[in-house]
Order: C-alpha cells, then structure tokens, then sequence
C-alpha cells in the first residue's frame, strides 16, 4: 500500500505541474516566439514551476502521504503537549514568526521531517519510533535540527537549485535532441528527437541530482549548527550519537532502509557520495563537536 501510494502521488504532482505549464505557457503565448528565445523561456517556466509547485503542496503531500496527525497546540496529554511546547519554544529562539504545525505519525522507525513552501507555512513531524527510542534531550536535538532547517529557509533553497537544475536538463537535453534528429531522414525525424529527448531527460537529470545532493549535504551541516543553537550542542551532538549507535552495527542496506531521521544514512562509499544528500553520521558528529556555536 505504502508504494502504490507514492506511485499515486507521483503521478498526481506530475500531472499538476503538466497542466500548470501548459496553461501558463499558453497564456503567454510561449509557443509563439521565436525558437530559441522561446525554448529558454518554457525550459525555465518548467524547470522552476515544476519545483516550486512541489514546493507548494510538499506540506499537503507530507500530511496525506505519512497520515500525519496534527496536534493542538492546546492539547491536554502531557506528552504531546511537552512535544508541542518543544518545538515552538525551538521556533521562538530561532526568531520565526509564525508557530510551525506539530504532528506526529505511526512508525517504528526513528524519523523527523520539517516541510512546507515557506518559514511561516511549515509543519515539523515526528515518527512514534522516534518518541519511544530517543530521551528528551535527544529529541529536542532532533527538533533543534528540524526547526533549523525551517529558520535556514532550506525548503525555498533547496527548490530554487532544483529550478535551475531542471531548467538546464530541459534546456540542454532538447538542445542536443535537435541537433541529433538533423541527422536522420525526415519520415523519422520526430520520432528519433522525442527519444532522444527523453534519454537526455533521463541522463542530465541525473548528472544534475549529483549538484542538487552536493547542497543538501551543505544545508545538513548548517542544519546541525542550528540545531546546537537552539537546542544546546550537547542535545545536538547526543541525538545524532544516538542514531549512530542505532543504526551503524547493521548492515548498510538495511541501515539506508531504516534510517530516516535527518534522512541520515550511512555514507555510500566510492562515487555514489556524490548522490547522497547527507553526509555521513560520523562526518557530522565529527565537524559539530570541534565547532564553536
């Protein structure tokens, strides 16, 4: 069910963005300009309105996806009550106007997510997992880290370098295409240049992850600085401890399966680092323990 799901949802916000471009291109009569100047403009609509309608709904998808359920902040359990006050007290300390929701959803594997399009529109989600495995100061590490990533605006970052990314691939992979299909007899030219599209497609967009893991992995760091600000270096360093001593004694891909808080994992080794998002538990544990916060 959890697969079908995503497949469903993929395809959703596929076909969301489809219909959103093409709207918007016909609006303004992208199609009618001249080739080249026109081909930059829709590679750059849909490269950017692509990622920014994801952005957009990232918080609608999270919720449905996961069956998060939020919590009111006026909630009587004491436990989910101190979890709420957690979070928004990280949330003041790092100057966000607006409290982010807190939700909590059912999993045995110690998770945290923070999402939505903007600082002021952001939800923070723990897993249950999470909440039983990890002690309070560990917890509010987690948080600190998760409230960073909101502060940071890494969301909003994170999608501009997506942007441009998928503009690029577009813009290069029809660029190439065109070239190529002059090449061949006219009764096939259409035919070889929509194939060819969709193999460049494929191809630079994943030479083009490899640029868009590099900054996440930059974000990670500076996630763990803020999280050492507002939640104290010690909780910080003790959450990412914990899950170190977790997850690293089994095996690597049962560890990159299991392991979903930060989205940490274990770091692939050779040149498929170039593809993780995160760096390594070691590594982070390592730089925030020699840092001055």
């Amino acid at each position: 069910m959890a697969i079908a799901k995503r497949v469903f949802l993929f395809l959703v916000v596929n076909l969301l963005v489809i219909v959103t471009i093409s709207v918007i291109s016909s609006v303004f009569g992208l199609h009618r300009m001249p080739q080249f100047p026109g081909m930059i403009a829709f590679c750059a609509l849909w490269g950017f309105g692509g990622a920014f309608i994801s952005l957009l709904l990232s918080k609608t998808i999270a919720k449905w996806s996961m069956k998060v359920k939020l919590i009111d902040p006026l909630v009587r359990d004491p436990a989910q009550k101190e979890l709420v006050e957690t979070v928004h007290g990280l949330a003041r300390r790092a100057g966000l106007n607006k409290m982010p929701e807190v939700g909590i959803y059912d999993s045995p594997e110690m998770n945290a997510f923070a999402t939505g399009p903007s600082k002021n529109n952001s939800l923070v989600a723990v897993s249950s997992g999470l909440l039983r495995s990890m002690n309070k100061n560990e917890v509010e590490g987690v948080l600190g880290h998760e409230i960073a990533h909101i502060a940071n605006g890494d969301m909003v970052t994170m999608t501009l370098i997506q942007g441009v990314v998928n503009s690029f691939v577009l813009f290069l992979s029809r660029i190439i295409a065109g070239f190529a299909a002059q090449f061949v007899r006219d009764e096939i030219r259409g035919i070889v240049h929509i194939v060819a599209v969709l193999v460049l497609d494929i191809a630079f967009t994943i030479l083009g992850s490899m640029v868009t893991a590099y900054y996440s992995r930059t974000r990670e760091f500076r996630a763990d600085s803020g999280g050492a600000k507002y939640a104290g270096k010690d909780k910080m360093v003790a959450a990412l401890k914990a899950l170190q001593s977790r997850f690293e004694p089994y095996d690597e891909g049962e560890a990159a399966q299991a392991m979903q808080a930060f989205k940490i994992n274990s770091q692939p080794k050779g040149w498929l680092h170039l593809f993780s998002t995160h760096p390594s538990l070691k590594l982070r544990i390592e730089k925030l323990e020699r840092a001055r916060v």
